[in-house]
Order: structure tokens, then sequence, then C-alpha cells
């Protein structure tokens, strides 16, 4: 059912008219419509949503009948009671069963429900070569939607970006040859260098001369413009590409040709490929970013070695420190085409950092308590530095030259991050006030929660000794 209904976009353009899928219910008192398709090609007769409409057992005829008697049902004269003249057809929904069949037997046929059909006639009038075509080819289709051959078994249900019938319609007979091009189809061929007639041509044969002449022929697409079977592929020559999909039409028993709808897809693949050439781009600027960084933490680390004043040297530490976490969220933006990153391998990074810098006699093993997901790569980046500042202040001040327990603890919801970084340390100095503090990594640590995430930032004594941190930041809606 979800293969016909993704699919049925092309039963309704073919055919001009809205359709609706009713479904019997339980007790079989009456129909449930479950879908509905109004037409791209013609007037809808339906213009309000009728999914889940119920009507009684007897109330349209024509429903009951198509599924007593198994066959397409169509009224004689229009129906005017809408006040424009509707034309109503009834097609029983087969599908065959081969699970558990045995091996030579007929497959096991079962009845799922009825397409109603509903033609809009009021614009009615002499009917083109494609209108003809397209009729012809919506009764094929749905004689095989009756006999349990459409949508094709097996087949996975189709795309959105699949052709559709304006984009361009060719019918091929059994021997894969062309009876009728449309204009779109036509063109499409022109912009791939065809100069001839397209009608009667053999449409395997022709596509390869104008696409593989001076390599190996694709053999799916021999396949597919032969309309054997029910596949899609893509044929480029001299920079257009065009979209090919076969619909083989299988009608009592035989093959009685192939639809192949066509679709120019030039520019959708030139801007994928601009979107590709993008997405590389801006990786590598990631991984050179990340590559200045690191150089710019070694020379740092380098000065800090050669300083012999302990104040200076602390200084140049921290600063590694900080270019180091920014060069984590570099590092895996690098690795993603995405401006999003899973900031629980960033933070655990963080984390194993904070634990490199405590002392060796105070064992402090930080861990990690929730799951931070996916981040915008605007939101990685300061809080990485948040956290490293916390985690840095903890081990160097709450649990200097002591063991102790430090914690990140990470509740998520739909628009805020919660963070909680606690330490059970020796806690904050007496009379401790974050607005009057002038510890460099507390007012870096405020400017980038309050100012760059318009969060709230909150640091209080933890009950039982020590120290914790509490940050609130909002997340953008997806």
């Amino acid at each position: 059912m979800h293969s016909l209904v993704s699919d049925w976009q092309l039963l309704a353009d073919l055919s001009f008219a809205d359709l609706i899928l009713w479904i019997p219910l339980r007790e079989g008192s009456g129909w449930i419509a479950i879908a509905q398709m109004r037409p791209t090609t013609g007037p809808t007769v339906y213009h309000d949503d009728v999914v889940g409409t119920i009507i009684a057992k007897g109330e349209r005829e024509l429903i009951d009948t198509a599924w007593n008697e198994r066959r397409i049902c169509r009224e004689g004269d229009p129906d005017w009671s809408s006040g424009v003249p509707v034309r109503e057809e009834t097609i029983p929904v087969r599908r065959a069963d081969l699970a558990g069949s045995v091996p030579g037997e007929t497959p096991v046929q079962r009845y799922l429900g009825v397409i109603q059909r509903s033609t809009n006639l009021s614009s009615a009038r002499t009917p083109s070569r494609l209108e003809l075509t397209y009729l012809q080819s919506a009764s094929d289709l749905a004689q095989m939607v009756a006999e349990g051959r459409f949508p094709f078994s097996g087949a996975e249900p189709i795309l959105v970006r699949s052709p559709r019938v304006g984009d361009g319609l060719l019918r091929l007979d059994r021997v894969g040859r062309v009876t009728y091009a449309s204009p779109n189809a036509l063109s499409a061929y022109r912009r791939l260098g065809l100069t001839a007639d397209l009608v009667g041509a053999e449409l395997g044969r022709t596509t390869a001369t104008l696409c593989y002449a001076d390599e190996p022929i694709n053999e799916n697409l021999m396949v597919v413009a032969s309309g054997k079977e029910p596949r899609e592929t893509e044929v480029e020559s001299g920079g257009t590409v065009v979209q090919l999909r076969a619909i083989p039409l299988v009608v009592g028993g035989g093959r009685i040709g192939a639809l192949v709808l066509i679709r120019d897809v030039t520019e959708l693949r030139r801007r994928e490929r601009e979107l590709m050439t993008k997405d590389a781009t801006i990786r590598e600027i990631h991984h050179r970013v990340k590559n200045n960084l690191q150089t710019v933490a070694a020379l740092l680390r380098l000065q800090a070695r050669r300083l012999q004043v302990p104040e200076g040297r602390e200084a140049l530490e921290e600063a590694v420190r900080r270019v180091g976490s920014i060069a984590i969220v570099h590092e895996t933006l690098s690795h993603t085409p995405e401006e999003q990153v899973d900031f629980d391998d960033i933070a655990d990074r963080v984390i194993a950092m904070a634990s490199e810098v405590s002392a060796p006699e105070a064992q402090v093993v930080p861990r990690r308590v929730g799951t931070f997901g996916v981040l915008r790569s605007e939101i990685a980046t300061p809080l990485a530095m948040v956290l490293t500042e916390l985690l840095q202040n903890a081990v160097q001040h709450g649990l200097a030259h002591r063991p102790g327990r430090l914690q990140v603890i990470v509740s998520r919801g739909a628009d805020r991050l919660d963070v909680v970084v606690s330490d059970d340390g020796t806690g904050l100095p007496e009379g401790f006030d974050l607005e009057l503090s002038t510890s460099l990594g507390l007012q870096i640590v405020r400017t980038l929660v309050v100012g760059e995430l318009s969060g709230r930032l909150a640091i209080e004594p933890r009950q039982g000794g020590g120290t914790e941190v509490t940050l609130v930041i909002p997340l953008p809606a997806a």
C-alpha cells in the first residue's frame, strides 16, 4: 500500500483525475478513505481533504461493485451532484502475494481496497494525441493495479525526485521502439544531441549512440531503454544529464510495451556538484584552521618552556589549552559535510585534557554523565572553551594536590541544554562574587555563556562540599 500511494501521482496525472483509496472497515459495514491524490495535469474534483471520511456500505455502489466483482467499474453518465460533470470509475487494488506459495502454482491474490478515480469533465474538449496517449497509458496502469501487477513486486517506494509525467513521457512497443514522444521528452533528447525523429527509433540503441559513442555501453541503460524492467538510470552527453525511468506495461499476462518517464536533471546535478565542492572546501578550511591552531599551540608551548617566571609559564600553558579546545572542534568539523558536530566526542576529549593537567598525587578522573548530542558549530566552539575553563579551574583550584570527584552532568531538552560541572574540592573562597571576580578564566566563561551563547551561568557551593557550576544554554529550533 505504501508503494502504491508513493507512486500513484503517476496514475492521477495520466488519468487527469483525482484518486481516493478506500479500504473496507473491519466489521465490513463500510469504507474509509486512507489516501488522496489530485492531478497536476487537470482540474481537481475534490478541493477539500477527504482522508478519514467513512461511508456506509451501499452508499457508493460503484465501490462495492468493484470490490465484489473484482473488476474495474465505470458509470455510464457523468455525476452532476457537485455542480460540475464528474466521471466516476473504481479500480480494485490487488496484491500478488508470492510468500508461502508452492513453486509452480499460481500466486495467492489478495484484494486490499478500491481506488476511486474521479475526472472533472467541465473543460472537456477534443483530446490531443498527448492526452489520448496519457489516457491509454492510465487505462493500462489501472488494469495492472486490478491484476496485482502494479506497483511492481519488491520495488522500493519511488523517490520524490523521480521523473514525473509532465517532465517528459515516451511510449514504447514490445520491442522497445518509440510509438509516442511528448514535447518535453523530445526536447530532452534534442539536448542530448538527437537530430533525427525519435518516434519509430529503437530507444536503447538511439540513447547508446548519443551517450556512449566512445565508451562501453551502460548495461543498465539498455534494460531501462527497452522497458523490460522497472528501473531508473541517468545518461549524459554534451553536458546534459537526463534521468530515465522505465515502467513495463504488462496487461493480461503479456508485456504490451512500456512507459519511459524522462527528466532533464542537468541543472540539478550542476547544483549538487557545486554543493559537493562547497562542502569539500569548507572541510578543507576547517582542516587548515585546525592545523594552524595546533601550530600556534606548539609555538606557545615552546615559549612556555623557555620562560623562567612561573606565572608567565602558567599563563602560556592556559593559552595552549584554550587554543587546543578550539582546534578539537575544527578537527571534528573537518570530517563532516554539515556544520554540526557530535559534541559528546569533543566533550570527552576536553575532559581528558583536564585530567592531564591535574597533579599526579591528585588522581582526579573527570567523567561525563548524559549526552550533549549533535550541536551546531556556532554553539560547539564556545561551549568547548567554556568546558575547558571550568574543568581547568576545578582541577587547579578546587582539587589541587588532592584526590576528588569531578563530573560533567548533561541534560538536553527540546529547546535548551543544561550542563552542570561539579567537584567535591575545597569550594569557593569566602565572599565569592562572580560579577566581581578577577579570574581571567571565569571572565572568559561569563563572556562566552552570556554574551555569545545567550545563556545563563550560576556558580554556587555544592551540597556536601565543593563547587557546582550550572549552565543553561538555549538551542535554536531544528
